[in-house]
């Protein structure tokens, strides 16, 4: 099977993504679940073979040589899918994940008020957190694009690879891919004040440098979006400054009280009636969660979290019985 026919199937089912893999028929997930294709396990050959049909050939050299790359195929009707290419017992596989060819509205979404209206002020950091796969890239695409449309602003990304495609209603937007744009998050990001930004999209904070440089530019008076791998809103919090070493993070409190606007953590859940909905917890940056974290007094933030309603914010239980008030979700998860 050409990998155009499996585009195909996973469109045709609605499938989130599509997992193919040596000595495995092809897989596609749909509503969270893991679902087989039908046909014969794949041979190394025939995986290969689908992987040069993506793959440019310095991209198959890079991938023989680290077993790991990542890119993105756009199909003609605009639909990209993101791309993982890896080695698993030293035979390739690869993880494709479909990125829709229109962002979803934040009404689509069920995106707080508070979410975007933190998004206007055009400055500080607005963090989003969960595992992979919980909507946090449609999340951002979908605020960046509201951006656009509403102001005359300049909006740069910088994407491990490019997903969504902006359209630019008022404002511009310029779109960068690592590896072909830009060498690494860091580099990309001590350069990108000489572009003349309102707003920076960091695809994610993977290391001190990038978290340093992120947290610099929301000083300086620039709305900083970005993502981190962390369940909630509290180790989000707990993860930046713990990056760095000790003799620094007294210094890192300090900017992060005054940067940071709020932490939206997400994750998915089944929707009755099929898809998925997200279920989040968010953190806003008061005067008093900024004196906590400021003061290292982080394990107070859970309680802040529990009454800081009238704020805008709100823990996952509270918002998953909100969703199952309004008949949206059946039951919590196991």
């Amino acid at each position: 099977m050409p990998t155009h026919d499996l585009w195909q199937e996973t469109l045709k089912l609605g499938a989130s993504d599509l997992h193919v893999m040596t000595g495995h028929a092809p897989a596609v997930r749909i509503d969270g679940q893991l679902q087989s294709l039908s046909g014969p396990p794949l041979t190394v050959s025939h995986v290969m073979s689908l992987m040069k049909e993506f793959l440019r050939e310095p991209q198959l050299k890079r991938f023989e040589l680290t077993g790991d790359i990542d890119s993105s195929y756009l199909l003609g009707d605009g639909t990209r899918f993101r791309i993982n290419c890896h080695k698993v017992g030293g035979e390739p596989a690869f993880a494709a994940r479909l990125i829709p060819n229109v962002i979803p509205s934040l009404a689509e979404l069920r995106m707080p008020e508070v979410v975007m209206t933190l998004c206007r002020q055009m400055d500080g950091l607005v963090l989003f957190t969960g595992p992979t796969g919980s909507g946090k890239s449609t999340s951002l695409a979908a605020i960046i694009q509201q951006l656009l449309t509403e102001s005359a602003i300049n909006v740069i990304t910088l994407e491990d690879p490019i997903e969504f495609r902006f359209s630019c209603e008022k404002g511009l937007v310029r779109q960068r891919e690592l590896g072909g744009d830009f060498s690494d998050f860091s580099e990309g990001l001590k350069h990108v004040l000489r572009q003349d930004p309102d707003t920076v999209m960091v695809g994610e904070m993977r290391d001190l440098e990038s978290i340093a440089l992120a947290l610099t530019l929301a000083e300086t008076g620039h709305l900083v979006l970005a993502t981190l791998h962390t369940p909630n809103t509290v180790q989000s919090v707990d993860r930046i400054v713990d990056v760095f070493p000790p003799h620094q993070q007294a210094q890192v409190r300090l900017q992060l009280s005054l940067s940071l606007k709020a932490v939206i953590a997400q994750r998915l859940l089944p929707r009755k009636g099929g898809g998925r909905v997200a279920n989040r917890e968010i953190l806003i940056t008061t005067p008093a969660v900024s004196n906590i974290i400021r003061e290292h007094r982080l394990a107070e933030l859970s309680s802040v979290l529990q009454t800081g309603g009238r704020e805008g914010m709100v823990t996952f239980e509270k918002d998953l019985k909100r969703l199952q008030k309004e008949g949206i979700v059946e039951e919590a998860p196991l």
